[in-house]
């Protein structure tokens, strides 16, 4: 921060979950995480209510700026209040949840190899800072194309799909590629579901996965729920970007 910069915003692609014991950003454009302590995480809570870096400490304001959480505006512009995430079951570091890749037995599906290869061409070819913004940018593009609600059975088999074909692939396939790939598929069918990204504290952790238009998980464990959308992509009433 300056003199000369008084004011701030958040930008559009710079989400905020705020646990009570830590506030996490995600910047949707590069996929950088941080993680505020209390005593930054409200002086971050009192810019987004005012919009001015004022009492924000130098250090803390320049880090911000830096690492794009922050940008320097000519006029006050408060920005949203972190979305709310519930106080996590105590676990000192320990709880595992089992939201995530799991093998599941069946044969290779060549349609799904197809949205697998669209995935990782998407964040392989390109600057490697931009992956993320630009799968999010595909997704987005392929939820705007669909016709109808894809049904529980018919978005549970694509996700099963991909999971199977997967375990054939030479590469990485974890539940970003994973999630991306089920959405793909369906796509591809003009069938649409929405597609989420989210944190978990205790620790912090960051897991995608698909669920119904209605808000039903697909192929995933009740722990999912631990999971504080940031981002969702597939229905107008949730967090776009």
């Amino acid at each position: 921060m300056t003199d000369a910069t008084p004011f701030t915003q958040a930008p559009r692609h710079v989400r905020a979950v705020a646990f009570p014991h830590v506030l996490v950003l995600i910047d949707y454009r590069t996929g950088h995480v941080q993680c505020l302590l209390p005593e930054a995480a409200a002086y971050w809570q009192e810019a987004a209510r005012s919009g001015r870096l004022t009492t924000m400490p130098q250090p803390l304001a320049g880090h911000l700026i830096r690492t794009g959480a922050l940008r320097p505006t000519r006029e006050p512009t408060p920005w949203d209040a972190p979305l709310p995430a519930p106080t996590p079951a105590a676990s000192w570091g320990g709880a595992e949840h089992t939201a995530g890749f799991t093998r599941v037995a069946g044969p290779f599906s060549t349609t799904a190899a197809v949205a697998l290869a669209r995935t990782w061409s998407i964040t392989r070819i390109g600057r490697r800072e931009h992956a993320m913004n630009r799968l999010i940018r595909a997704i987005e593009a392929s939820s705007s194309a669909t016709c109808r609600p894809a049904s529980p059975a018919e978005a549970s088999e694509a996700v099963l799909a991909v999971r199977r074909t997967a375990w054939h692939a030479p590469v990485r396939t974890a539940c970003l590629e994973e999630s991306a790939a089920a959405t793909f598929l369906l796509g591809s069918q003009r069938l649409s579901v929405v597609w989420c990204h989210g944190i978990a504290a205790a620790p912090v952790r960051l897991h995608a996965w698909v669920q119904t238009v209605d808000g039903n998980l697909v192929a995933e464990p009740p722990s999912t729920r631990a999971y504080t959308p940031a981002l969702t992509i597939g229905a107008r009433h949730q967090h776009r970007l």
